[in-house]
């Protein structure tokens, strides 16, 4: 069966996708700007494993023998997904693979936030480690006695609640339901914002949750407050945090993803020093790869066989 895997890899992926031949896995490597490769190898591919590279209507239908694209993750957003009904294509995804990655990414960016991490080591680097500024002093915080809203109460916030709550944090919660077994308060998105000193964003990006930290609301949030965001970045207004962030009205971001992805040298985003970046990498880790070639493996199979297949989205 011909796969493509969609993503640059490292002597240790390599290695690990070469492994599947033995399960008669023709897994193709393409890095996501190699678009030449990409448009060579769908024209006889079978499975496409996506990561984060929008996979577009004409790429579907310029695949005629594609019958499933497998989202390496969780987010199907970057998928056509009414051109892949159309085109009889199968999506599935693989929620809970990357969920603890996610939650330690998310905890670092708080206290990388909280502590100004990225000032300190380049200034460190620097020989300016002793000297810097004493402005600063009152803005050094810990995640004890902050109060934490959680959007939305999936696999990754049920991880990081119990963690932020034995760290000394008050964890509250808002969602499209309430989660009674949480055994945390839920509140309404307003009362969220107004309350949370730290928020952070779980939720899919749909059409019904693009935006969700539009303006308005990040005007309703707590002065100083910080965002951590290791969602999707459609779920911000960008440009409307950049002036909240310029003006101080919010102190910090910890940023995961973004509006454009890859986010560019010049996004003014990346220009503030209340922000620390990550380049989308807060899903990837050794043992999030393992458990997700394991259900990629496992779906190619199913495939094969005719059998249902695991988290069909379409």
């Amino acid at each position: 069966m011909n796969v493509i895997f969609h993503y640059d890899c490292g002597p240790w992926l390599e290695e690990r996708l070469a492994a599947l031949a033995s399960e008669g896995l023709n897994v193709r490597i393409c890095p996501e700007a190699d678009d030449s490769r990409f448009q060579e190898l769908m024209a006889d591919t079978e499975v496409l494993w996506h990561v984060l590279r929008p996979v577009t209507r004409r790429h579907i239908k310029e695949a005629p023998r594609l019958r499933l694209i497998q989202k390496i993750g969780v987010g199907v957003n970057t998928i056509d997904l009414d051109a892949a009904r159309e085109s009889d294509v199968a999506v599935c995804n693989m929620p809970g693979t990357n969920s603890r990655a996610v939650a330690e990414m998310t905890l670092a960016l708080m206290l990388a936030c909280l502590r100004k991490v990225p000032l300190f080591d380049a200034r460190t680097r620097t020989g300016e480690g002793w000297s810097w500024p004493v402005t600063l002093q009152g803005e050094l915080g810990e995640i004890a006695g902050r109060t934490v809203g959680l959007v939305g109460f999936g696999s990754v916030p049920r991880l990081l609640a119990p963690v932020l709550s034995s760290m000394g944090a008050e964890v509250i919660y808002t969602a499209r339901t309430e989660h009674p077994d949480s055994g945390l308060p839920f509140c309404t998105k307003r009362s969220l914002l107004a309350r949370s000193d730290i928020v952070s964003l779980h939720i899919p990006q749909t059409p019904e949750t693009e935006g969700w930290l539009d303006g308005p609301a990040i005007d309703a949030m707590k002065p100083g407050a910080i965002l951590v965001n290791t969602a999707r970045g459609g779920l911000v207004d960008e440009p409307a945090l950049v002036e909240a962030l310029r003006s101080g009205r919010i102190g910090a971001a910890g940023l995961d993803v973004f509006g454009r992805e890859p986010a560019g040298a010049g996004a003014p985003i990346l220009a503030l020093d209340n922000v620390v970046a990550t380049p989308h990498v807060a899903w990837f880790t050794r043992e999030t790869l393992d458990r997700s070639l394991s259900v990629a493996a496992e779906n190619c199979r199913r495939l094969r066989d005719g059998a249902a297949l695991l988290h069909r989205v379409v």
